[in-house]
């Protein structure tokens, strides 16, 4: 069936007979072309005075759509601080949930089975199952770690004829049909430079070339369809892909880009400006729905105007910062000045004091080790900092820096300030074991007893050796440092406590990954020329120490659901690494 045979046939399927005049309104055909084709249809049998007949229905049945599937594994970064509270597709725009307009879009168009891949708070979701029926939903459990292409991978088995859509589009008009000729991706011409991936058309609007930057032309906007040959060519992509791991971080439009041209053809649809929109931040919301202007239904929003004593529409320009291992954070400005806002991770409030580290960042802002500290809630555990213009964090390649680092660190450690509470790394990583195994079970390193046995051997050696506790901040690595031409500032002060000061020396070093040749350096510049031996083995020990400790709360971690990547590894080889050359060169 070609192209305008179906779009005839089609219009017949939804709006009955109509004068021809009618149906040219509707199709865009010529009265000639209706004319003749709807002779040739009388005569296959798929048309007759009452419209399309069954035979009819059966021809257009290659194009019917099986389903739709909705992406909503992803944690929408970009949307902060509202989708720190609540997945992206649950928002409530113009008194509607997004992903629930767009579900009763698909349904209204005739699309019955609709697959949505959760991942994010995937609970908050869960609900929809009862609400809708047809409703299926795969988790993916990488999400963090992974983009929609991965998303895609799990949904595989039910692409075919599909709707392929995000959780936090917005149609104004309903774009969806039950019966739709090709693949397709939607899109709206845009007159200037746009952040947006654009679309390159031959002339009879195929895409044939995409790009991440442009300036006039058509950007992808919204969802897109994918016909049985389109669906299965990408799906054994994603399938050579899966071991691999290429397209793992990006999106799968990434995938277009890439083979464009072999791929089986998929055309540009092209839609009113007015008619599909995508929000990228708050402030894009906020254009589009005055309700969030002023109240945007969300605690952190409303912890924000409280501290700073100002209006929600004055807190603007969200940006998210990098996720950390233990918390979120997002820079936001409130009366041309910026601040950051640390929002705490799940399963946190087991290991940290918050109570505690409130106490710890009022104290190093009185000896001004840490100037960007405003306010903090200790007994939810978020955060309000000042923003800090120009910084980097220090290099380890650099010994200038190291020096920086040593110096604050020496400055701090030097007034034996003390407080109420200790941070006992061994004795921590002990508890934090004991948790991981009453919810684990076993530990799946079978190393990990004869680690832990090393380690325990450099613990002891230390105990007594006559260097003191003080007041430390005992997560001292790079990211926690903010460098300016002028000062260094120590951040984040959640682990802070009396403790060793081998927990701040041990810690860098172990974030470092040195050798041990480039540690002892570093440990000879904080200990000074009169550096002993037994000196120089206790600060050793304690990179063992804090590297098993930060191991063992990492295994906790995953526990919990996080996903800590690379560091646990890291921190795996930097414990055995310091506790064997101790344990081997001072027989321990």
């Amino acid at each position: 069936m070609t192209g305008n045979e179906f779009t005839l046939l089609n219009a017949i399927r939804k709006y009955g007979l109509q004068r021809h005049r009618r149906i040219k309104e509707i199709t865009d055909l010529s009265t000639g072309y209706i004319s003749q084709t709807l002779k040739v249809f009388c005569d296959r049998g798929w048309v007759d005075d009452d419209g399309i007949t069954p035979q009819g229905i059966e021809a257009l049945l290659p194009y019917h759509v099986d389903n739709a599937v909705i992406m909503a594994a992803g944690m929408g970064t970009h949307f902060v601080p509202l989708t720190l509270e609540k997945p992206k597709g649950l928002l409530v725009v113009k008194n509607e949930v997004l992903i629930e307009r767009q579900i009763e879009q698909l349904q209204e168009a005739g699309i019955k089975e609709i697959i949505i891949v959760l991942g994010y708070k995937k609970e908050a979701f869960f609900y929809l199952e009862n609400k809708y029926k047809g409703l299926k939903i795969v988790i993916n459990p990488e999400y963090n770690t992974k983009n929609n292409t991965h998303t895609l991978y799990l949904a595989q088995k039910h692409i075919g004829n599909s709707f392929i859509c995000s959780s936090d589009d917005y149609f104004e008009e309903n774009p969806f049909e039950e019966y739709v000729y090709r693949s397709y991706y939607a899109g709206v011409h845009v007159d200037q430079r746009a952040n947006e991936w654009y679309m390159i058309p031959d002339k009879r609007m195929f895409i044939s070339q995409v790009k991440k930057t442009g300036t006039e032309g058509y950007i992808m906007l919204g969802h897109s369809y994918w016909d049985r040959s389109f669906s299965r060519a990408m799906t054994d992509i994603l399938n050579e892909d899966h071991e691999v791991g290429n397209y793992d971080h990006v999106i799968w439009e990434q995938i277009l880009l890439e083979n464009v041209k072999d791929l089986p053809s998929i055309e540009l649809k092209v839609y009113p400006s007015d008619i599909i929109f995508e929000f990228d931040t708050l402030d894009d919301l906020r254009k589009f729905d005055s309700n969030y202007v002023n109240h945007t239904h969300t605690k952190i929003m409303r912890n924000i105007a409280r501290e700073l004593d100002c209006k929600e529409s004055d807190i603007l320009n969200f940006q998210a910062i990098k996720e950390g291992l233990t918390n979120t954070s997002f820079s936001f400005e409130v009366n041309g000045r910026k601040y950051v806002y640390r929002h705490p991770g799940d399963g946190t409030e087991a290991i940290i004091s918050r109570t505690h580290e409130k106490k710890a960042l009022e104290l190093a802002k009185s000896i001004e080790v840490d100037p960007t500290y405003i306010c903090m809630n200790a007994e939810e555990g978020w955060k309000i900092s000042r923003y800090v213009e120009g910084i980097r964090i220090p290099d380890y390649g650099s010994f200038d820096d190291s020096r920086r680092v040593i110096a604050v660190l020496k400055a701090l450690h030097d007034r034996k300030l003390s407080v109420d509470w200790s941070f006992l790394p061994w004795d921590e990583a002990c508890k934090i074991e004991m948790m991981l195994r009453s919810e684990s079970g076993d530990i799946a390193d079978s190393q990990f007893d004869q680690l832990k046995d090393n380690v325990f051997k450099c613990y002891k050696k230390c105990a007594g050796d006559g260097i003191e506790m003080c007041f430390c901040h005992c997560d001292t690595y790079a990211p926690n440092w903010m460098l300016t031409e002028s000062e260094t500032i120590l951040i984040d002060w959640e682990y802070a406590g009396n403790a060793d000061p081998g927990c701040d020396i041990g810690t860098y070093i172990m974030d470092s990954m040195w050798e041990i040749p480039a540690a002892e350096r570093f440990i000879k510049e904080y200990c000074g020329e009169t550096m002993t031996e037994e000196e120089l083995f206790h600060y050793l020990a304690y990179t063992a120490i804090l590297s098993y400790y930060w191991y063992v709360w990492a295994l906790y971690r995953e526990s919990c659901g996080a996903v800590m990547g690379e560091s646990l590894y890291n921190w795996n080889v930097m414990a055995r690494r310091y506790s064997n050359y101790l344990v081997t060169n001072y027989n321990l």
